[in-house]
């Protein structure tokens, strides 16, 4: 009796450790797994949202080239703002704010500085940020079709007071390094400039 008890406690420390291990190795056998077709996923949803064609359009209503000054794109400082980064496209309090992209809305409602804004994804991983707009007319989670009216230009956040404007800017989400550059103000090649060349 006391050989058999002495037998089984020292074979059932080793058959616990035997089976953890199993289950150890199994467990990491799957995350490995996991991690790779999560990885493949990932970069495929990345890859497709990069070959998504990308038309851009002015986002303001009846507005042209000639209705905002190019040096205001990439100008510090400009006023509380620091840096700003996009372009104030002027106009008449109230013109229609169009998308100027295709895009799912990510973002809608009220910014300290920004006052009323919208920020929306499109193609490229790119972020649409509209800005001073008087209403939105879109919610988070909208999907909208480039030239589809979003809101109304206005002057909301750091801009009362001043002309009616849109204050625009594209942001990339994936980083362009061989855009970047130390230089702060007029025309500058960082890594959002590039798709406001297609409105000139």
């Amino acid at each position: 009796m006391f050989t058999t008890l002495t037998l089984q406690v020292r074979v059932n420390p080793y058959f616990k450790y035997s089976q953890t291990c199993r289950i150890s190795i199994y467990a990491m056998t799957k995350l490995a797994k996991t991690l790779k077709y999560g990885a493949f996923s990932l970069g495929l949803i990345l890859l497709i949202g990069l070959l998504i064609p990308e038309k851009i359009v002015i986002p303001v209503l009846g507005a042209t080239k000639n209705d905002w000054n190019h040096n205001t794109f990439w100008y510090s400082p400009w006023g509380t703002s620091g840096v700003h980064k996009g372009i104030d496209i002027f106009g008449l309090k109230n013109t229609p704010v169009v998308a100027a992209t295709s895009g799912m809305v990510i973002f809608s409602g009220v910014l300290g500085k920004g006052g009323n804004a919208i920020a929306i994804l499109g193609p490229k991983w790119r972020i649409h940020y509209y800005a001073h707009l008087n209403q939105n007319n879109v919610a988070f989670g909208d999907f909208v079709n480039i030239n589809t009216q979003i809101a109304t230009l206005g002057d909301t956040g750091n801009a009362a007071g001043k002309q009616p404007h849109l204050h625009y800017s594209i942001l990339s989400i994936i980083p362009i390094p061989w855009l970047a550059t130390m230089e702060s103000q007029g025309w500058k090649k960082m890594f959002f400039l590039s798709p406001h060349k297609k409105l000139l």
